[in-house]
């Protein structure tokens, strides 16, 4: 089977295979997605990983394996995505990594990262679907992330700044 060869197609064919098993590391990806037909270099790869949003998350058996979100509105849940747990794991250790600043006002928040990294730390708090946040909006060093209680910035920039460490 060949796949075609664009990025849409190719990174469906990445779900697919991160969906229907463990897997363990990404050469070992690759060399799944090969035998599909699907040609990617490595380099190539590691950026689909990250714009599809995949993760290591430890298994069952507590093994470290890629994950992607669920597809689609947040709040569908899929069985197959790691649980909230995890996803606040995840949250965490970028938190450590990319967060700069968190300031609040009222029910808003605002965050500063490096530049380019605050859609990928926006997409990370809206996939950890934390109770006391709404959502996000994300711009290239800036997010905006709204809390639900009409006071609830100052939690919620507390939270962020615990997860930072």
């Amino acid at each position: 089977m060949t796949v075609p060869s664009t990025k849409t197609a190719r990174q469906a064919a990445i779900r697919e295979v991160l969906d229907s098993g463990e897997i363990h590391s990404q050469g070992q990806l690759l060399e799944v997605l090969q035998a599909r037909g699907v040609s990617v270099t490595q380099g190539t790869l590691s950026r689909d990983l990250v714009e599809i949003g995949a993760s290591r998350v430890r298994s069952e058996a507590g093994q470290l394996v890629y994950a992607v979100p669920p597809e689609g509105p947040v709040g569908q849940e899929s069985s197959t995505y790691r649980t909230s747990e995890s996803a606040l794991s995840r949250l965490a250790g970028l938190c450590r990594d990319l967060l700069i600043s968190a300031e609040a006002s009222a029910n808003l928040v605002i965050l500063r990262t490096p530049p380019g990294a605050a859609q990928f730390l926006a997409s990370a708090v809206d996939q950890a679907r934390m109770g006391d946040v709404l959502g996000t909006i994300a711009g290239d060093d800036t997010i905006m992330v709204v809390a639900r209680a009409p006071d609830g910035g100052a939690a919620v920039a507390g939270t962020f700044l615990e997860l930072a460490g």
